[in-house]
């Protein structure tokens, strides 16, 4: 099966500034491609990667030194889609079964230095009105680059 990515993207800070730039991943997505992908880059604060898959999930990977934080929007998903086994496998963490809650897992605090709270996020995850692009927008509206973000996502699509 293919996942259907509907986006990903990089973000990272250079002298205070945002730069949100799409992330060209070939074939099947697995985080190893895509944490590899995410060292290319610069930034200050690490770069943190942003993944939308099927309208269904995303992930949140955050490169700093040689280190990789992850967020998964529904552990669930990890039923279905490589990407997201891959993500739980990572994270050590129980597969869950389809009729499991719909809950986020990893590091909710992986933005918390950048503006959002392990809370904010946390709550964020829980909206089921909302799809993970809207959720994305809402992450880089609350980090400082909603227009960058936006602009990159338009690039992709």
């Amino acid at each position: 099966m293919t996942t259907d990515l509907d986006f990903a993207v990089a973000a990272y800070t250079e002298d205070g500034n945002w730069t949100v730039t799409p992330l060209v991943l070939r074939g099947e997505p697995d985080l190893s491609a895509l944490v590899s992908a995410l060292r290319r880059f610069p930034g200050e604060g690490g770069v943190l990667g942003m993944v939308s898959v099927d309208e269904d999930f995303f992930v949140l990977v955050r490169v700093a030194g040689g280190r990789a934080r992850l967020l998964i929007s529904d552990v669930t998903a990890a039923t279905e889609w490589p990407i997201a086994r891959q993500v739980v496998d990572e994270l050590d963490i129980p597969l869950a079964d389809d009729d499991d809650e719909q809950v986020p897992a990893g590091d909710l605090a992986i933005l918390a230095d950048l503006g959002m709270s392990a809370m904010d996020l946390g709550a964020l995850c829980d909206d089921v009105d909302l799809y993970p692009e809207e959720m994305l927008e809402e992450i880089a509206e609350a980090l400082g680059f909603g227009n960058q973000f936006h602009d990159a996502i338009e690039a992709v699509g």
